[in-house]
């Protein structure tokens, strides 16, 4: 890498703009590296290596030359391909991000991040791989700890709906000579747990928490696509459903099908909380250097005083009372929402009805101005905002 010496005036060599950029991608704990494209050998490796892997950049250099195998051979990966195809003129492999292993001198594999890019010269011939390394021990600890958390979740709510349910089942098988009103009774809790076990199969099952990591998950999802998604659920309960967007990104980095569920419950809600005949409306737009998606109903809402409250865990507002539910539905859908560093918020539109909206950050995404009811200026909690503005050429 090529870096002028600027001069303070003093007389003395002034850092270079090189250990500058090196300084700043170390500030946050990624280990930068730069690997020479000709001969493969490393040219440099942030000595933070050594607290990461165990070995010395010096041993990591040893086993980067041509024909070893060293512990971080994983950096080289790919390498002669993509040399291949840049100088055959394919420039889509310019900058990649993929996941790795470092075997450790202490014995047990490290998982990594490598985000890595191509310097070429003024005629466009590769000259180094330089990038990042970053550890993602502490992200699959959090998996971790999040999957067993799950597991103990299903395990505890588990556990006593089984034996309501048993006894429900043992009740109503003898029941001959009750009333019809205490059948009735029966029925509605049988329903009732029916619903919270098919929750936990569908939000906590051991099976779905195996599912998570055992394969390379997508790590991308269409905006689009997602609301189509949600605009299927809608029709197949027989709701009239919309989709109004502007200028959408084509795709949004996230774990999809956490999104799939956050938007899910929105649309449950929506379903649940409104007359069966009146409309739902999805949409998408850019908005303060992220996405907006909205579940708009046109139903009762929700009362000013619960609005702070909704939430929470095991809430549930007065317009929930005889319905089944258990009171997680918003809470996990705002936990997922806030894991990708999003923000899920409810609103009063015009007109009336509840209007749920997720605001996900979206690299790229241009600046727009800032809205009275954005997530960057929320609308004070029991104020009537705005709904989505959005042109009529989006409907679907």
């Amino acid at each position: 890498m090529n870096a002028s010496v600027s001069n303070d005036g003093s007389g003395s060599a002034a850092v270079t703009l090189a250990e500058q950029f090196r300084v700043i991608a170390e500030i946050g704990g990624d280990i930068a590296f730069s690997i020479d494209c000709a001969s493969g050998q490393l040219l440099y490796v942030s000595p933070a290596i050594e607290q990461l892997v165990g070995y010395t950049p010096a041993e990591v250099a040893a086993g980067l030359r041509p024909g070893e195998s060293g512990p971080l051979a994983a950096l080289c990966t790919g390498l002669p391909e993509r040399m291949r195809r840049l100088r055959a003129g394919d420039r889509s492999r310019l900058r990649l991000v993929r996941e790795a292993e470092f075997q450790g001198a202490h014995g047990y594999p490290v998982p990594v991040e490598i985000i890595s890019s191509v310097l070429c010269d003024a005629a466009g011939r590769p000259q180094a791989l330089v990038g990042l390394v970053r550890d993602l021990s502490p992200r699959r600890l959090r998996e971790a700890e999040q999957k067993r958390f799950a597991s103990m979740l299903n395990h505890e709510f588990r556990t006593p709906l089984s034996t309501i349910d048993g006894a429900i089942q043992r009740l109503e098988a003898t029941c001959a000579h009750a009333d019809e009103a205490t059948r009735a009774r029966y029925r509605k809790i049988a329903v009732a747990t029916d619903r919270l076990i098919a929750m936990l199969d569908d939000y906590l099952s051991p099976e779905r928490m195996a599912g998570i990591g055992s394969t390379r998950q997508p790590t991308s999802l269409a905006p689009r696509a997602l609301l189509e998604e949600g605009l299927a659920q809608l029709r197949a309960a027989g709701r009239v459903a919309s989709i109004k967007t502007r200028e959408l990104p084509p795709t949004l980095r996230c774990e999809p099908e956490g999104l799939r569920l956050a938007l899910k419950v929105l649309i449950d809600n929506a379903i649940a909380y409104s007359p069966p005949a009146s409309p739902v409306e999805l949409g998408g737009r850019l908005a303060a250097s992220g996405i907006e998606l909205a579940v708009r109903d046109h139903g009762p809402g929700v009362a000013r005083d619960e609005q702070a409250h909704v939430f929470d865990k095991f809430y549930r507002g007065a317009n929930a009372a005889g319905m089944p539910g258990s009171g997680l539905g918003l809470y996990m859908a705002r936990s997922i929402v806030e894991v990708h560093g999003g923000v899920l918020s409810l609103v009063t539109p015009q007109g009336g009805g509840a209007e749920f909206r997720i605001w996900l950050p979206v690299a790229g995404a241009r600046q727009l101005a800032r809205q009275a009811a954005s997530p960057d200026n929320p609308a004070p909690v029991g104020t009537t905002a705005p709904a989505m503005a959005l042109p009529p050429s989006g409907n679907t």
